[in-house]
């Protein structure tokens, strides 16, 4: 799998770099699907995303210069709906609209999704276009996540042509405050029962 997403990033120049170090040979040998067959969604990518709270999107503006914006919402607000497309609601912000702007003359995005704790990272390459909430209101109301208190927008659409999964090396594990307060409750709960058991102890000694 993941080769779609190597055919598309591995130019010329990289490719002659990869030969000069050495590890052209390796990576040549994992292509056997011709240019062009999208990299499809399995469950384990499907199950990674559903469970992200942010993630990263790059898109391109029309100078050609990278353009890098953080996403986030509850677990779950990139949503899969179906095939090899996935989505997101567009909250109200800062009303720059700068990725909005730049896929309109250029639908190519890259995610970058990071798991921290884990030490986990997926990347997606793929086809972006937004829906305007006036436009479809039951696309974007559909992607937003319920309950959540924000206001949308528009819905963009991303359909994957590419990804591919990086290797731990050099992530830093990082936590939630969720995640820190599930992994100390067991201790938090000792602690606590100590405390009841070290009271009752010195109740009883001081009624003597």
């Amino acid at each position: 799998m993941a080769q779609n997403y190597r055919h598309i990033v591995f130019s010329d120049a990289a490719k002659a770099l990869q030969e000069q170090h050495g590890s052209r040979i390796a990576y040549a040998k994992l292509d056997t699907r011709p240019v062009g067959e999208i990299d499809d969604l399995t469950a384990k990518e499907i199950d990674y995303i559903a469970l992200r709270d942010s993630f990263y999107m790059a898109s391109v503006t029309p100078d050609g210069w990278p353009y890098m914006q953080h996403r986030g919402g509850p677990a779950g607000f990139l949503k899969h709906v179906g095939g090899n497309r996935i989505g997101f609601a567009d909250y109200r912000g800062n009303k720059q609209y700068i990725s909005t702007a730049n896929l309109a003359a250029n639908d190519r995005v890259s995610l970058f999704l990071m798991d921290y704790p884990n030490r986990e990272r997926l990347k997606i390459v793929g086809h972006a276009h937004s829906v305007e909430l006036a436009d479809d209101p039951a696309a974007v109301t559909a992607l937003m996540p319920e309950g959540y208190r924000a206001v949308p927008e528009r819905a963009f659409f991303i359909d994957v042509i590419g990804w591919e999964w990086n290797c731990s090396q050099h992530i830093t594990p990082r936590f939630t405050e969720a995640e820190i307060s599930a992994a100390i409750k067991p201790m938090a709960a000792e602690l606590n029962q100590l405390r009841a058991e070290v009271a009752a102890l010195r109740a009883e000694r001081d009624d003597q």
